[in-house]
C-alpha cells in the first residue's frame, strides 16, 4: 500500500454514494469515513496481553515522577 488516499473515490463514495455536502465530507475524519462507508475492520483496542507487555518493556521508576 502507498500510504496515499484516493481522494476522487473516496469525494465519489462519500458525496455521490453517501450524499454527503462538500462540508460534510471534509469534516470527517478518515475514520469515520471509513465507518460510513461499511468498512468493519479497523485497529482493536489494546488486550490486557499488549498492556501486560507495555508495562514490562516501560516499568516505572521510583523516584522518576514529582508533585511538581
Amino acid at each position: 500500500m502507498s500510504g496515499r488516499f484516493d481522494w476522487p473515490a473516496l469525494m465519489r463514495a462519500g458525496m455521490q454514494g453517501l450524499g454527503l455536502r462538500p462540508a460534510e465530507f471534509w469534516a470527517l475524519t478518515p475514520a469515520e469515513l471509513r465507518l460510513m462507508l461499511g468498512e468493519r475492520q479497523g485497529v482493536q483496542p489494546m488486550a490486557r496481553a499488549g498492556l501486560e507487555a507495555l508495562l514490562r518493556a516501560f516499568p516505572d521508576r521510583q523516584g522518576e515522577m514529582s508533585d511538581g
